[in-house]
């Protein structure tokens, strides 16, 4: 079994990742850590709660940062015309849940999980880094403590989706994932060169609901507006980005990847833009150098993966 951490800023790919990860049998789910980015982190926690309550799960949520790791960052207005106006696709969802958080921040629900869990967490974080980077720094021996971080951003050799360099999650706390991709641990990088390639069909979608219980048919009903949107990028279909990050626990083998030292552009035209020095290339002495080697995601089966996010899904 695989123990993960979910840090998740909800979100309707955050939410078929979130169903994936409560439903594959390999997988237990012992946290959920909100972070701001698809809408402000109290519209991020409501929906994990909400999530939690609709389809049953278990593991507690901890509510995490409300802003970026340097506070002197300017805020962006919230993506509403990608996943609606309260991160849900503009679905139906109560202004509060009756469901008690876990009293600790984020930060420290992940430090203190993984020290009862040395070797065992993995963290799967698909929203800004904010959370995690925070937990660094409080505590950065947990470093050695956690299995693996997978995380859903970037962009290589491909373009941006919020500027012509830049993936909207590292865009968003370039300082806080910079921390994350340099720190001595493990990252796995699923960024836009793997998940702009692996769309699912409104059509597969409805399909998937037509089979599956009351949880497939919430997932399809928020995420219509989201379809609605990729309407300029994929024909009556999405992207399904934080899918991929989840699926990659599972199932690393439908991924082609390289491995090198991981940098983020902190300021200027090229904010937030991630840039691999490859294993095996000499270059200058430069900011790369000492740092430790993180895999990168390059290729990916993607009909195959898209074909495991049905399977498990359809598990009631």
């Amino acid at each position: 079994m695989h123990k993960v951490i979910y840090d998740t800023d909800p979100g309707v790919d955050d939410a078929m990742a979130l169903l994936f990860l409560h439903r594959h049998p390999e997988i237990d789910l012992i946290g959920i850590t909100t972070v701001f980015g698809n809408a402000s982190v109290e519209t991020t926690t409501r929906n994990a709660l909400f999530l939690k309550r609709e389809w049953e799960i278990p593991a507690p949520v901890a509510k995490g940062a409300s802003v970026t790791i340097d506070a002197a960052r300017a805020e962006r207005e919230w993506p509403a015309m990608v996943h609606g106006d309260n991160g849900l696709g503009n679905i139906e969802v109560p202004h509060t849940i009756d469901l008690p958080l876990d009293p600790r921040p984020a930060h420290r629900f992940i430090i203190d999980t993984v020290r009862a869990n040395p070797g065992e967490v993995r963290l799967v974080a698909v929203g800004r880094m904010t959370n995690l980077a925070m937990a660094l720094k409080e505590d950065p021996e947990i470093a050695g403590l956690v299995k693996d971080v997978v995380v859903m951003g970037g962009n290589f050799y491909v373009p941006g989706n919020v500027s012509p360099v830049a993936e909207a999650n590292i865009h968003g706390d370039p300082e806080a994932a910079d921390i994350v991709m340099t720190a001595p641990w493990k990252v796995v990088v699923i960024g836009l060169d793997v998940t702009s390639i692996t769309t699912m069909s409104r059509s597969y979608l409805g399909a998937m609901a037509a089979r599956g219980d009351a949880a497939v048919k919430l997932l399809d009903g928020l995420s219509q507006h989201y379809i609605d949107f990729y309407s300029h990028a994929v024909e009556d279909g999405m992207m399904v980005h934080d899918s991929c990050a989840a699926v990659y626990v599972v199932a690393p083998a439908l991924f082609t990847t390289i491995t090198g030292a991981v940098r983020v552009v902190c300021g200027g035209i090229a904010d937030g833009q991630t840039v691999i020095k490859p294993d095996g290339r000499r270059f200058p002495p430069g900011d790369w150098d000492g740092l430790p080697s993180q895999i990168v995601a390059t290729g990916i089966e993607s009909q195959r993966v898209i074909d495991l996010i049905r399977d498990t899904m359809l598990r009631a």
